[in-house]
């Protein structure tokens, strides 16, 4: 039966079906194959739980935020700052281009927002300056997904909601791997440009970086708004979406005036639809988690593996990376957090873990999966954006999804970079 159940999903996947499909059709052949005692009327009441948590109401005024910054002026600004300061160093425009994902995923926590706001500009720069389009389109849909680590995050919320791990530790905790990640990009970006024999640009004046900083002052004020009141005890993560989406439109509609009153129809549309598809994920992964729970299904499979692992924190953090690895490869991010952030939970436990740092991992396989062949949402993303075929897109990716591989080695290694920025916080 197990054996059906896969291939039945994984049928449906292969022929094109959204994800929200096969979750929904294997949740219904377990319930009548008899994996299951439980009927539909339970699975409805998982899914309405699913969505039930008030946290999860900050996904949709993010996405809004991001999507409003994403039509306005906020992209560019971040660009130039970054310019200012980095076009001089060798591979300085990759690392612009890195560092300028990172910056803007800091604002919007989108990272497919920050495929389209950072591709659009960077990538014919790229391309004029004489690197290949694979590598340009590798090393933008790569360094977005850092917008999985650095706070907001909606990968972080979801994790939190399921998880019942503070959104402020989380959101803190993502700091220091997303800027860990940022550094080991542009040391591969430095390599790479030195090898092909890529000048460097011209420094920038201290006029032209005062100036690209005082245009970037009120962006960059984002994530020290959002963090910082959350983390202070000025607002929920609830109230800090709402703050962001407030702060979206005093920059982009009031102060830069990139953004009409009468595009806020159009964007609020967007954002909704994004938001409906997240949701109907959120639970129907809710309903899947909770019938696989019950056939007894998690037990069987990875039931040797916890045994064998018992309380060695490495090896179960270890075995958490490579199972949330290899699902985010083939299923959307979101719904490999909610399916198996449960099945690990006692595990979590078991070993003695710090949920936060479980969180970081977890959410950087996602990062990883969002790029990786030959499901990552943030690949098609870029076919869609830069029309360009899915072979081209995903060349260049081995090389970042081995910093990546590298990146989570280092963090199950050394959790205290994961845990010291939360630690300061704590009594």
């Amino acid at each position: 039966m197990l054996i059906a159940l896969v291939l039945i999903m994984l049928v449906l996947l292969l022929l094109g079906y959204p994800m929200m499909v096969p979750l929904a059709v294997g949740t219904l052949f377990m319930m009548f194959s008899g994996l299951t005692f439980f009927g539909p009327e339970q699975a409805v009441t998982w899914m309405i739980t699913g969505v039930g948590s008030w946290v999860l109401a900050a996904v949709p005024m993010f996405i809004f935020a991001a999507d409003i910054l994403t039509k306005g002026h906020t992209a560019n600004r971040l660009l130039d700052l970054v310019d200012s300061f980095s076009r001089h160093w060798r591979g300085g425009l990759p690392i612009t281009t890195a560092a300028g994902c990172a910056v803007f995923g800091a604002v919007s926590g989108s990272t497919q927002a920050t495929v389209v706001a950072m591709g659009g500009p960077m990538r014919p720069r790229l391309l004029a300056k004489g690197y290949s389009d694979s590598f340009a389109l590798a090393l933008i849909i790569n360094a977005s997904d850092i917008a999985l680590l650095i706070p907001p995050s909606i990968g972080f919320i979801v994790y939190g909601v399921v998880m019942g791990t503070s959104i402020g530790d989380l959101f803190l905790a993502g700091i220091l791997p997303g800027i860990l990640i940022l550094l080991m990009f542009a040391a591969y970006c430095w390599v790479g440009a030195r090898v092909q024999g890529i000048e460097p640009e011209p420094r920038a004046s201290w006029a032209e970086r005062f100036k690209a900083l005082r245009g970037a002052i009120l962006p960059l004020g984002f994530p020290v708004l959002v963090v910082g009141g959350i983390y202070l005890g000025f607002f929920s993560a609830v109230e800090a979406s709402a703050v962001a989406v407030a702060y979206a439109l005093l920059l982009e509609v009031v102060i830069y005036r990139k953004v009409s009153l009468r595009d806020l129809g159009g964007l609020a549309l967007s954002s909704g639809m994004i938001t409906a598809v997240v949701f109907i994920l959120v639970a129907i992964g809710a309903a899947f988690s909770h019938t696989l729970g019950t056939a007894g299904i998690p037990e069987q499979v990875l039931g040797p593996a916890i045994e064998a692992i018992g309380d060695n924190k490495t090896a179960a953090l270890a075995l958490i990376a490579v199972a949330f690895f290899i699902g985010c490869m083939f299923v959307d991010p979101i719904v490999v957090i909610l399916i198996l952030v449960p099945i690990f939970k006692p595990l979590v436990q078991s070993a003695g873990l710090d949920p936060v740092h479980v969180g970081v991992i977890v959410t950087l396989q996602a990062a990883i999966g969002s790029a990786t062949p030959p499901f990552g949402c943030d690949i098609f993303t870029a076919i869609a954006v830069f029309r360009r075929p899915y072979l081209e897109v995903i060349r260049g990716t081995p090389p970042f999804i081995l910093i990546l591989m590298l990146a989570t080695v280092i963090l199950v290694a050394y959790p205290q970079i994961s845990l010291w920025l939360p630690s300061l916080g704590s009594p």
